[in-house]
């Protein structure tokens, strides 16, 4: 028999995506849901798909990710996110890889593409954003600067080709929402690293943000779009450093001379 995978899914006030998640993982032979105490309709919708439902308070995207591969019970996960979908295609890679005794790795990568506002976005950063999410419990775990987590296992890999779905943001504003709340975990990541932003970091890193994307990445084949994101992850270094900054000088620990 084939070895056996539990999807684990962190969740929270998700009604909008989750039963799209949880339909395209019902061939693995377990759910596991932790959800952060949502108060829309999550848990009654998860709850139509498994009764392994667990809530906790959260602690992080590095913490939350360790505490529900610990609460998996086959010898294999595979992390989602509520807002993602397993592709067919990439069931099916899955599936033909988990044939009994044919296994030879620990952990499985294959790229992650965005639907950004109508669209599937195929270059600049977001694309092939590659991420290892499929890996023997025993051999990995969450590791990172939040609020960007990665698995790292202790074994050898093999990279899947068919998409793991994304569907990331409502509409402009929910990215730059999102934006400016991920700017304010890392600019905290550092501050507690105790990391000093300069002038580079505000001026010269947005600018080769952008052009990592935009133009070295080909974001531009993606038109509109292409420009947002580009334009939108560049503001967000801006601003990540921008803030380790203004905490220095609101502590005291920088003084404004402009």
């Amino acid at each position: 028999m084939r070895e056996k995978i539990s999807a684990c899914i962190m969740t929270y006030n998700e009604e909008a995506n989750i039963e799209r998640c949880l339909k395209s993982v019902t061939w693995c032979d377990e759910i596991v849901i932790l959800d952060s105490f949502s108060t829309d309709r999550t848990l009654e919708i998860c709850r139509k798909y498994t009764d392994q439902v667990h809530q906790h308070a959260w602690q992080g995207y590095i913490g939350q990710r360790n505490l529900i591969r610990g609460m998996a019970s086959h010898p294999w996960v595979l992390f989602l996110d509520a807002d993602e979908e397993v592709s067919d295609g990439l069931r099916e890679e899955i599936r033909a890889e988990f044939q009994p005794e044919r296994i030879a790795y620990v952990g499985y990568r294959f790229p992650r593409q965005v639907f950004y506002l109508g669209q599937w976005i195929r270059h600049g950063e977001w694309y092939p954003d590659i991420k290892l999410r499929l890996f023997k419990k025993s051999l990995g775990h969450s590791i990172g600067e939040e609020p960007h987590d990665q698995v790292v296992v202790d074994g050898p890999v093999k990279k899947l080709t068919s998409p793991l779905y994304h569907y990331t943001y409502d509409s402009i504003a929910d990215h730059i929402e999102t934006m400016n709340r991920f700017s304010s975990i890392s600019a905290n990541e550092k501050v507690a690293a105790g990391y000093r932003s300069s002038w580079a970091d505000i001026v010269v890193r947005p600018f080769f943000r952008f052009i990592k994307g935009y133009v070295f990445k080909a974001g531009f084949m993606d038109g509109r779009r292409g420009w947002l994101i580009a334009c939108i992850s560049a503001t967000g270094v801006a601003v990540k450093y921008a803030k380790v900054w203004e905490h220095r000088l609101r502590s005291g620990e920088d003084v404004d001379t402009d």
